[in-house]
């Protein structure tokens, strides 16, 4: 079981936010709890999905030494069994370009293995790999996960984040293809593949559905290299088999 994971964009706009939000609400949802850690500064995406005030946040941790990580994590409100933590990026330019710093770099590893201490799994929400903090993340977890979408750019984009990701000394063990729209999708190297979904994240919670929730189990395992139990509702059955929903062979249901 892999305890930290970096979910890596192979390009702009994969959708890695939303799926980093699933997937820890899948987790939590099997009772682990999980925290997600911010690295996208200049998107700040992961602060749409935190309720209230975000102060401090991530940057804050990385350029304050007197900032605690209990002090920059929020609740997500969804009741599930185990916890979801959020630790967003939400600060003015001057903020975030200090948090990009190559000390900051070095402070951000520290962070995830401090969170990974607290909690059972670590998601880093990650830019491509074009930051300090970003080379960070890729070099300080125990897997790193390519997201892309499912179309010919995003196909073009994982071999081209690949070759990135080596630069750096880092290697992409789990690919993930987002926003599938067809059956047919070109992600050959995909692990998962998620559909689209268009309700708020976590669409997962606090209530699993027959369609989307299965594609994000999959996703889950995949990232954690475990077999995780869930209950998937079905023409109002519950207990339904695992192998039932999660085929070696996924095509999501919503797209037959």
């Amino acid at each position: 079981m892999k305890r930290t994971v970096a979910l890596v964009g192979a390009t702009g706009g994969a959708g890695t936010t939303r799926l980093c939000v699933e997937v820890a609400a899948l987790l939590a949802h099997a009772g682990r709890d999980v925290a997600v850690l911010d690295a996208a500064f200049a998107t700040q995406g992961l602060a749409r999905h935190a309720p209230g005030r975000i102060d401090p946040d991530v940057t804050a941790l990385l350029t304050d030494a007197d900032v605690d990580l209990p002090d920059a994590l929020v609740d997500h409100p969804t009741d599930l069994a185990g916890r979801l933590a959020l630790c967003p990026a939400y600060a003015p330019f001057e903020r975030r370009a200090r948090a990009k710093t190559a000390d900051a770099a070095e402070r951000f590893e520290d962070l995830i293995a401090e969170a990974a201490r607290e909690f059972d799994h670590v998601l880093v929400d990650t830019p491509p790999v074009a930051a300090n903090q970003a080379v960070a993340a890729a070099n300080a977890v125990e897997r790193v996960a390519l997201v892309a979408p499912a179309t010919e750019r995003g196909a073009d984009a994982v071999q081209r984040a690949r070759g990135r990701l080596a630069d750096v000394g880092a290697t992409a063990e789990t690919v993930v293809a987002t926003r599938a729209t067809d059956d047919d999708q070109p992600v050959d190297a995909a692990d998962a593949v998620v559909p689209a979904n268009g309700d708020s994240a976590p669409a997962s919670a606090p209530d699993l559905d027959a369609e989307f929730s299965p594609a994000v189990a999959r996703a889950a395992e995949a990232l954690v290299a475990a077999e995780l139990e869930f209950e998937f509702p079905t023409e109002g059955v519950l207990n339904a088999a695992r192998e039932e929903y999660v085929p070696d062979e996924y095509v999501p249901d919503s797209l037959s």
